[in-house]
């Protein structure tokens, strides 16, 4: 059994978190679903905000490539949408197991979670994208080849950069956070700098949908500069608050 919210909460038994985590999971079931159906019949027009950051044609080469396109957009802008839904969810069923000062602090980490990741998409679909795009098929075209880029390849590369966008830009959130729960310093972000360069490399590498440099680097630079914002907001934010604050709950219990 857990105790819930601290020493005065009542306890509660394991099956009845196994029922609260069903009921929460079927509801973010239910609202994403009710998204990916409301979102299919808008595949066409973000297939064509797709398409005009492209500057080629566009073909499916089998009979059903373009409706199983649809479908993967339409599971991605339902995702976005009910995104928020499904934080509130989580935090709904994690945090009765915190303490109101924990409540307090980590509860602004889920909105600028939220937040970081819709502007790293936005900063990829705006910024990113379509100069990775202009310099791909403007190099293919320079090596006398014509472009005729499938649909399906396409919108995977599409929203691989766009998904990877949006969790690099949770690299300052996940800094503070490790800042205020003790794992993290400035002097230690600051004097293992080119680690964490020679890692973001390395990660931007899995990330990326092709294995060119060019795309590397255009998802590195980012990620260095995020670097630099965490280093800066943790030194503003200060380091260790929730560990300190933990440490004296347990004194007092």
């Amino acid at each position: 059994m857990k105790e819930i919210g601290g020493k005065d909460a009542v306890a509660m038994p394991i099956s009845g978190h196994l029922r609260e985590l069903r009921r929460r999971l079927i509801k973010s079931l239910f609202v994403l679903f009710f998204f990916f159906c409301s979102a299919f019949y808008l595949s066409a027009e973000v297939v064509s905000w797709f398409h005009s950051l492209l500057d080629a044609p566009l073909v499916f080469l089998s009979p059903a490539e373009a409706f199983w396109t649809d479908l993967k957009i339409a599971l991605f802008i339902g995702f976005l949408c009910s995104l928020p839904f499904i934080v509130y969810e989580v935090w709904g069923f994690v945090s009765p197991g915190l303490l109101v000062e924990e409540r307090r602090q980590y509860r602004p980490f889920l909105i600028f979670a939220v937040f970081f990741f819709f502007l790293g998409i936005a900063f990829c679909y705006s910024v990113a994208l379509p100069f990775a795009l202009r310099f791909l098929i403007d190099y293919g075209r320079q090596s006398g080849l014509t472009p005729q880029i499938s649909i399906s390849m396409y919108v995977d590369f599409v929203l691989k950069f766009l998904i990877a966008f949006g969790l690099i830009f949770e690299l300052p959130v996940v800094m503070i956070l490790l800042s205020k729960i003790g794992l993290l310093t400035v002097e230690n972000l600051t004097g293992h700098r080119k680690y964490a360069i020679l890692a973001v490399f390395f990660i931007a590498a899995i990330l990326t949908p092709t294995p060119d440099i060019f795309n590397q680097c255009m998802m590195a630079v980012p990620m260095i500069c995020l670097y630099e914002i965490g280093i800066v907001a943790v030194r503003i934010l200060g380091t260790g608050d929730m560990k300190r604050q933990e440490t004296a709950g347990d004194d007092k219990r």
